[in-house]
């Protein structure tokens, strides 16, 4: 390799580690400046409530770049989420308002991935993770396994979204499965909400302990899935 290569080639990686510490410290900044208020805000069903009722056109406008941002913030957990737009906005419109944002967030982050790829990812989850996530490599397959780990609660989806840029699945097929397989877990947890809303408590324990008990269930489901595609690529 020539001098001119070598010096070419450093420059580059020097210009990769730069860009992916500026973008872990500016995720780390999000979380805290934005992240954590965020959590608490819609941890307050009262505040959530009153937001809302303030501001009927904005508040809806801003929960949906909520819901986009804490898919895009891997770290943000979704569900207080979703429990909240349900509390705010009742069940039907809740589910909308999440599936809006959680669609938009996942379709940015699937772009974002497609343009630079693993490092982008490694700035939310180790390489362990990632190369844990077994379950995509089969081609064939593909866009089936993707709808139903993301259909199974307890999945860990935001890895997931993250990871299926690296995959060779279409936008258009991404959508479909963002907006269909994420359906059913964001229509319990605004259930959830909705009832909490209303004072039906016995509602939204059973919904909450029905979505607990097939979280577990579903997380068994995921786990002998994808080692099973890890051990049939080790034989």
């Amino acid at each position: 390799m020539h001098s001119d290569q070598k010096i070419s080639l450093r420059r580059k990686r020097i210009a990769v580690l730069v860009l992916v510490v500026g973008l872990t410290l500016a995720s780390v900044l999000v979380y805290f400046i934005w992240g954590k208020p965020m959590i608490e805000f819609v941890s307050d069903p009262d505040q959530v409530r009153a937001f809302e009722i303030e501001n009927p056109i904005g508040s809806r406008i801003a929960y949906v770049f909520l819901m986009m941002l804490q898919v895009i913030v891997a770290v943000i957990p979704g569900e207080p989420f979703e429990v909240g737009a349900g509390y705010a906005f009742g069940a039907i419109e809740g589910v909308l308002i999440c599936t809006a944002g959680i669609t938009l967030g996942s379709i940015l982050v699937f772009l974002a991935v497609k343009k630079y790829g693993r490092s982008l990812v490694e700035l939310f989850f180790s390489p362990e993770k990632i190369d844990s996530i077994r379950i995509f490599n089969n081609p064939k397959k593909l866009n089936t396994i993707a709808f139903i780990v993301f259909l199974i609660p307890g999945t860990p989806k935001d890895l997931l979204t993250y990871v299926a840029g690296l995959t060779p699945i279409q936008l258009r097929t991404w959508i479909f499965i963002t907006v269909v397989a994420r359906f059913p877990s964001v229509v319990t947890s605004t259930i959830a909400g909705d009832a909490i809303s209303e004072q039906r408590y016995w509602t939204a324990g059973i919904v909450f302990a029905a979505t607990a008990l097939l979280a577990v269930i579903g997380y068994f489901i995921w786990y002998r899935m994808n080692h099973a595609q890890r051990d049939s690529k080790s034989d």
